[in-house]
């Protein structure tokens, strides 16, 4: 049985574009203020209409649903573009979770911007916040990668690019390349702390934990459909050497004294500040 319709607001919305998060598989994430959007749209925009179909459904919605995909989207967009500048409130979805989180829309909204139309973001469920509030690696810092690339060659060279920076990593992928792209990133950032999340928000979601070795060669991960969010450790810091030190406190002290560059310095590299005074006041004497 679909859940009951809940109490919409009889508050009408402006016009404008309406960017609106949708469930990632549990019907039951949908925000009231998404619903509220979508029963007074006078399109909706979506992926695939079946899929969003069956959303609206769900909810007793029966909004027109047009497609706006990859394909379709530069036919479309002058007709939602005319459609905003008469005054109409259009709603953006996504299958899955937040709209330009790896789907498209960027376009449109950047037109609508240019435009100088409204654009209201209606926030709600996103596989990657939700992966990385349940993983337990460092929230403080992350950097969403989106897909990486098909074959081997081009995940190791982004998994290089990104091999320095100092956040929590979050990918997505498919689940029948996940085995695949764990033993590529295992090879480029070594023994790094990684977790990978599957089926969030549905009946069976997991979060399967251990070392890229380890996901690698988990058997759990050999699934043959569905999408996966990864997310990987930062990588250590290493330790500044006595020549970065040298070379940090030469520039610092082109530009102030002996105290004030190894305070700096210090900060910077995370060494002490009684040494690296006394190592300032030799290369000034």
């Amino acid at each position: 049985m679909p859940p009951p319709p809940p109490v919409l607001s009889d508050k009408p919305i402006e016009a404008g574009l309406y960017v609106v998060s949708t469930p990632i598989g549990n019907l039951r994430d949908i925000t009231l203020r998404a619903l509220d959007t979508l029963a007074q749209a006078d399109m909706v925009l979506c992926e695939d209409t079946r899929v969003t179909g069956k959303l609206m459904h769900a909810y007793g919605l029966k909004q027109k649903l047009i497609r706006y995909d990859e394909h379709e989207a530069e036919m479309v967009r002058p007709r939602v573009l005319a459609a905003l500048a008469a005054g109409s409130r259009v709603a953006l979805v996504s299958d899955a979770g937040t709209p330009l989180v790896s789907d498209p829309g960027y376009r449109l909204v950047l037109a609508a911007v240019e435009a100088g139309h409204a654009v209201y973001p209606i926030p709600g469920a996103s596989a990657l916040l939700a992966g990385l509030a349940g993983a337990g690696l460092p929230t403080d810092r992350f950097l969403f990668a989106g897909f990486p690339p098909p074959k081997s060659a081009g995940r190791r060279a982004l998994f290089e690019e990104l091999k320095p920076v100092r956040a929590t990593l979050i990918f997505y992928e498919g689940i029948s390349r996940t085995a695949d792209c764990l033993a590529d990133m295992a090879a480029v950032f070594g023994e790094r702390r990684a977790v990978a999340a599957r089926e969030l928000t549905k009946l069976h979601e997991t979060f399967l934990r251990g070392t890229l070795h380890e996901l690698a060669a988990d058997p759990r991960l050999q699934a043959p459909k569905g999408e996966m969010v990864i997310l990987v450790a930062p990588g250590a810091e290493e330790a500044a050497t006595v020549e970065d030190a040298d070379a940090a406190l030469a520039e610092a002290l082109t530009r102030m004294g002996p105290a004030d560059a190894a305070s700096e310095v210090a900060k910077a590299l995370g060494l002490k500040r009684r040494d690296l005074y006394r190592r300032a006041l030799e290369m000034k004497s």
